[in-house]
């Protein structure tokens, strides 16, 4: 725990559950301190090593900082939001509040009112930007390079593995990687596939069906859903083609994450994803939801290893040279000096 008077910005996290921002916060925080940013996170669902400040130190928040400056509240949820602003509006702490906007879709009237209340605003991508009716900056997230990369030289080879990631159900397409590897597995026998994720009992139904999809079509051994994987940067080790099938995403951090392990990446065309794959050289960008798409990208890799091999390669270095974490630190940090510097 940090002394309230040694924080400057603050990364409310109000969910418990595993999420996309619970990622970013857990990935960008100690990036930012070592970059300077004296910053702490707040809330549950966050490893315990994470720096981060107690629910009682609220009320440190009616004093300025010593060199006289608000500290910044840097919500990304709409609860985050309002709480800022009742801390800020309503309480009369010495807040600065910032949102960070994932979203691709137009807002309710409720959230463009909190947005509002802002003092700046960061969409994480352009796409996502467009759909602001305020004046923004777009921060695109980077991917820790140090945590995910390629496997070591000499590390066993898993084989031709093609994965998915993310929450068994409709919302992220895991029927389209399920459906699309039961039309192309049978004629490539040395590939398999598997999905990791959570299942919720809301959609246990779904990821029954699934199965018995996979147990009909007779790959119950080259095809699986598995449990969530709590060692993603070894598991993505272990592939040679990522597939991100979401019908709808915010940003969508698993594609980076792939391509930072040196594997290409097939996304449809949702949230960030067009603007991280270079298509035809890095993975390929899809039609949302369809599945014949899906099947045409995916199977040039299946039946040439090589291919994989090669798009791996360019993934790679494209994720270090446009998505590495310190181009996002450095963009926030500049940000938070914009905030400070002008007041809202």
């Amino acid at each position: 725990m940090s002394g309230i008077d040694d924080i400057e910005v603050i990364a409310p996290h109000f969910k418990q559950r595993l999420s996309g921002v619970t990622s970013t916060i857990i990935q960008l925080i100690p990036r930012q301190i070592e970059a300077g940013v004296k910053i702490a996170a707040l809330g549950p669902g966050l490893p315990h090593d994470l720096p981060r400040m107690q629910y009682r130190q609220l009320a440190g928040l009616w004093k300025l900082l010593a060199n006289g400056r608000p500290r910044i509240w840097h919500a990304r949820r709409n609860v985050e939001m309002l709480a800022g602003i009742a801390l800020r509006d309503v309480l009369g702490m010495k807040l600065k509040l910032i949102f960070t906007s994932a979203s691709q879709r137009h807002h309710t009237r409720y959230t463009k009112w909190l947005i509002s209340r802002m003092d700046h605003v960061i969409a994480t991508s352009a796409r996502g930007g467009s759909y602001l009716d305020v004046p923004h900056t777009v921060v695109m997230h980077g991917i820790d390079t140090e945590r995910f990369h390629p496997a070591p030289e000499g590390q066993a080879d898993a084989g031709l593995v093609i994965g998915c990631a993310g929450r068994v159900r409709h919302q992220k397409g895991t029927d389209l990687f399920i459906d699309a590897l039961i039309a192309l597995l049978p004629k490539y026998p040395e590939w398999r596939g598997v999905s990791v994720g959570r299942v919720t009992p809301e959609h246990q139904g779904f990821a029954d069906d699934l199965k018995e999809r996979i147990e009909a079509a007779g790959l119950s051994n080259r095809l699986v859903l598995a449990d969530e994987n709590h060692d993603m940067p070894a598991w993505y080790q272990q592939l040679a083609l990522y597939v991100a099938p979401s019908r709808t995403e915010g940003f969508g951090l698993t594609p980076l994450e792939a391509m930072a392990s040196g594997v290409p990446a097939i996304a449809g065309d949702v949230g960030a994803y067009p603007e991280l794959i270079v298509n035809g050289v890095t993975g390929a960008v899809v039609p949302t939801g369809d599945l014949d798409a899906y099947k045409a990208a995916i199977e040039p890799y299946l039946a040439d290893p090589s291919l994989a091999r090669a798009h791996g390669a360019n993934a790679l270095a494209h994720v270090h040279e446009k998505f590495a974490i310190a181009n996002e630190v450095q963009a926030l940090s500049n940000v938070y000096e914009t905030v400070w510097s002008n007041g809202r």
